[in-house]
C-alpha cells in the first residue's frame, strides 16, 4: 500500500510538472522554438560533453547558451543552478531559453536527466537534435528497474530531428527502437557514422571516457553543419570543467585529483585511467576516496567496493550526501565489495565517516609518487546531511590538507 502511495504520489507530481511547463513555455511564448536546441542524456559523462559542445560552438564563431550540473551560462553570463540540480524545474528551464533567445543565442545545449525527462521538466522544450552518452547502473532508487530508466531517457528521442546513439552502449537497440528522425552513430572502434578513425581527436584531458564525451560533442557538431576541422581544433584547446579529474598541485611530490565519480561505471573510468599513472612507477599507490549517497540506489554501493577493490590500492570509504542515512551503514555497505573480493578493513580499506578527516587521512598516507583521487563530489558547493545543505569543497579540502602537510 506504501509503494502504491507513493507512486500515486510520483505522478501527481510529474502531473504537476507537466503543467508547471505549459503554463511557463506559454508564459515565456515557447521560447525554445526561436533556438536550435540540443538534449544531452545519459549516466556518465553529460556535464563534460555538454561544456565540450559549448566550447565547439562558441569556438567557431557560434552564440550559444547551455545548462549542465555546474551551471547555466547564458550568454555572457553565468548563473548557479542551485543545490545537486542538473536539471532545473519547468519555469527555470524556460525562463533560461527566453534568456538565451534575447541575448542572442542561436544554440542551447541542455543536460537532461532521468529524473527531469521523467518528471516532465522539460516538457515542452522542442528539441532538435538529442544524443547519449551512455546508460550504466544508477538511479535504480527511483526508476526501479533498469528498463524503467532507460525509457525514461528514452523520452529525449521522440519528436528529434536527429538521433545521435553510441554503438558500443548496451543500450544501443533499445534506443534505437525509441529513436525518432534521423539516427546517427558514433563509436570508439565500430565502423559508425563518427568515429576515431574518420575524426582524429586529440584532446589535453586524459581518459577514454573522455574521449567518447569528445566523440559525442563533434558528432552534435558535425551534424549540426560546422567544419571538422574547426571542431577538432577546438577539442585539442578544452581544458576540462571543474571537478572533473580536476588536479591539485601545490608542489607536494605526488598526484591529487577531483572527480566527481559516483556510479559504478564512472568510477571504474576514472580508476581504469589513473591506474597506469601508478603502475608506470615503482612502489607506488593509488588512494580512492569515495563514498555513496544516502536515501539512493543501495544496490550500486558493494558494487562500487567491489571495482576499488581491484582498481585501487587503498580506499577509504567516507560520507558522500549521507542525508538523513547512518554514514557508517552506508560504508559497511560499500565495505560489503571489498571482503566479497578478500580485502581487509584497516589494510586495504578504511571507514572514516568524517569526509574532512577521511580527505586528510588519504593525503598524510600519500608518499612519493602515489595517487590520491577523491571521489564523488567534484564541483559541487554544499553537502547534504541530515536534509540539511551544509558548504562543502572537497577541492578546498584538498588544500587545506595539503597545505598542512606541507608545513
Amino acid at each position: 500500500m506504501l509503494k502504491l502511495t507513493l507512486d500515486m504520489w510520483q505522478n501527481l507530481k510529474n502531473i504537476y510538472h507537466f503543467a508547471q511547463a505549459f503554463l511557463s513555455a506559454l508564459y515565456f511564448d515557447f521560447p525554445s522554438k526561436k533556438l536550435v536546441v540540443v538534449g544531452i542524456t545519459g549516466t556518465d559523462g553529460k556535464t563534460t560533453t555538454v561544456n565540450m559542445l559549448h566550447h565547439i560552438l562558441a569556438s567557431s564563431g557560434k552564440k550559444v547558451s547551455s545548462i549542465s550540473s555546474i551551471n547555466a551560462v547564458i550568454g555572457h553570463k553565468r548563473f548557479d543552478t542551485g543545490f545537486h540540480v542538473t536539471t532545473p524545474n519547468p519555469w527555470q528551464v524556460q525562463k533560461y531559453l527566453k534568456q538565451a533567445a534575447d541575448s542572442g543565442s542561436d544554440y542551447f545545449i541542455l543536460e537532461a536527466t532521468s529524473h527531469g525527462l521523467d518528471q516532465n521538466r522539460l516538457a515542452f522544450v522542442d528539441f532538435e537534435l538529442a544524443a547519449i552518452t551512455n546508460i550504466s547502473h544508477e538511479h535504480l532508487d527511483y526508476h526501479k528497474n533498469k528498463q524503467n530508466y532507460l525509457m525514461s531517457k528514452a523520452k529525449l528521442f521522440k519528436n528529434v530531428k536527429y538521433s545521435i546513439l553510441n554503438a558500443d552502449d548496451q543500450s544501443f537497440n533499445d534506443l534505437k527502437e525509441q529513436a525518432s528522425g534521423k539516427v546517427l552513430t558514433y563509436s570508439l572502434s565500430k565502423k559508425t557514422d563518427f568515429n576515431i578513425k574518420k575524426f582524429p581527436i586529440k584532446l589535453k584531458i586524459a581518459g577514454d571516457f573522455n574521449l567518447e564525451n569528445a566523440l559525442v560533442a563533434l558528432s552534435v557538431a558535425i551534424t549540426l553543419g560546422l567544419n571538422k576541422h574547426k571542431v577538432l581544433r577546438a577539442l585539442s584547446t578544452f581544458t576540462g570543467i571543474s571537478g572533473r579529474l580536476e588536479s591539485i598541485d601545490l608542489g607536494q611530490n605526488f598526484d591529487v585529483y577531483v572527480d566527481f565519480a559516483h556510479t559504478p561505471n564512472a568510477l571504474e573510468q576514472v580508476l581504469k585511467t589513473l591506474r597506469p599513472l601508478v603502475n608506470d612507477k615503482q612502489s607506488t599507490r593509488l588512494i580512492a576516496v569515495f563514498g555513496a549517497a544516502g536515501k539512493r540506489d543501495k544496490s550500486k554501493r558493494p558494487l562500487m567496493g567491489k571495482i576499488a577493490s581491484k582498481l585501487a590500492d587503498v580506499s577509504i570509504l567516507t560520507a558522500e550526501d549521507p542525508r538523513t542515512e547512518d554514514v557508517n551503514q552506508i560504508c559497511k555497505q560499500i565495505a560489503l565489495g571489498f571482503t566479497s573480493n578478500s580485502k581487509q578493513e584497516n589494510k586495504d580499506f578504511f571507514i572514516i565517516p568524517d569526509r574532512k578527516e577521511a580527505i586528510k587521512f588519504a593525503i598524510d598516507l600519500a608518499s612519493e609518487g602515489d595517487t590520491v583521487a577523491l571521489f564523488g563530489k567534484g564541483h559541487e558547493k554544499s553537502m547534504n546531511m541530515g536534509n540539511k545543505e551544509i558548504p562543502w569543497s572537497d577541492i578546498s579540502i584538498a588544500r587545506w590538507a595539503l597545505n598542512r602537510k606541507i608545513k
